[in-house]
């Protein structure tokens, strides 16, 4: 998420909802240990203190500082901030090494991401054996039959505004890219749908509205969404000023694992990451003897490979990737 002003923070905080109890639990118990989890892109750490009522210990990471601040306290969350100039390397090395996370959820957060980074990432740290990824997006907030045909109009009116990043989150994942096995919650280009319960003020419903991207986004470009006409639109909707509201948000989830062809093959990999597999075929056959000249090419030919493999940079972050 594009960083945000102390102010229009405290309204996110605000409104944004409490993801359900039965969530964390679904999914903690598909998971084979429960050391720790990952919360990436936490925000205010929302998810984080779900997840640590399941996991023991959280490490939730974000780009912005203004919302981290905010951070829901627990002895057992660890909240950091991770610039856009961490390498992978040290993203790993944050997150425990390889094979460490039980869990990782990026909650309202994924589309943000370099994908192709974060997956490897994602990849590297995840448990093997029991480990799992979820994502998901609230892309819909339902609050009343006078209020709701208003909202429509103004999430149409974002659409010249609206980035590739946001209308991943619009689609609700339909088109996310999710390159792991699904575990019958959900899977590449078909998330289940959930509902989300919250309850909403006026003035957290409006201060919302004015920290929502596409708002935001249109405001960049000199066009204000959420003008003075609007909001006197939504208060006489809203009837009194005082009352909360009960809403729902419609969001969206994916549940995956590391894929068991991924895993196998991570099995065979050695030898300076060559795949040694043979073939049956291989393995019957009897091989000829190489002459002492070609025994000593051959060598030769592997020990390049070698160098070439040892002085191969490794990847990392692009300046647009966004924890």
């Amino acid at each position: 998420m594009a960083a945000l002003s102390e102010k229009e923070a405290e309204a996110y905080l605000d409104a944004r909802p409490r993801y359900p109890i039965d969530w964390y639990k679904k999914i903690a118990a598909r998971t084979q240990d429960h050391k720790f989890a990952w919360d990436v892109g936490t925000g205010n750490g929302q998810a984080a203190i779900g997840l640590v009522e399941h996991y023991e210990n959280v490490v939730a990471t974000d780009i912005n500082e203004a919302q981290l601040k905010r951070a829901i306290k627990h002895s057992r969350i660890s909240y950091h901030h991770t610039p856009t100039t961490i390498s992978e390397d040290e993203m790993v090395d944050l997150l425990g090494g390889e094979n460490s996370v039980d869990l990782i959820v990026a909650a309202q957060a994924v589309h943000f991401f370099d994908l192709n980074v974060f997956y490897n990432v994602a990849k590297r740290v995840l448990r093997k054996e029991g480990g799992l990824i979820a994502v998901w997006v609230y892309n819909d907030i339902i609050i009343s039959p006078e209020i709701d045909p208003i909202m429509k109009r103004l999430v149409d009116s974002t659409l010249p505004f609206r980035t590739p990043i946001m209308n991943l989150a619009f689609d609700g994942y339909k088109t996310l890219t999710f390159p792991f096995e699904t575990i019958g919650m959900g899977s590449e280009g078909n998330p289940i749908t959930l509902d989300i319960p919250h309850k909403l003020s006026l003035n957290g419903f409006i201060g919302f509205l004015r920290s929502w991207q596409p708002a935001m986004k249109a405001k960049e470009k000199g066009v204000e969404l959420i003008n003075e006409d609007l909001i006197t639109k939504f208060e006489e909707a809203w009837g009194d000023e005082t009352q909360v509201k009960d809403v729902f948000y419609k969001a969206h989830m994916i549940v995956g694992k590391i894929p068991e062809e991924k895993f196998e093959s991570d099995q065979v990999l050695s030898n300076k990451g060559r795949l040694l597999l043979e073939t049956e075929v291989g393995r019957n056959q009897k091989r000829p003897q190489p002459s002492d000249e070609g025994d000593r090419q051959s060598k030769k030919q592997n020990t390049s490979e070698d160098d070439a493999c040892k002085d191969k940079p490794s990847s990392v972050f692009s300046t647009h990737y966004r924890f």
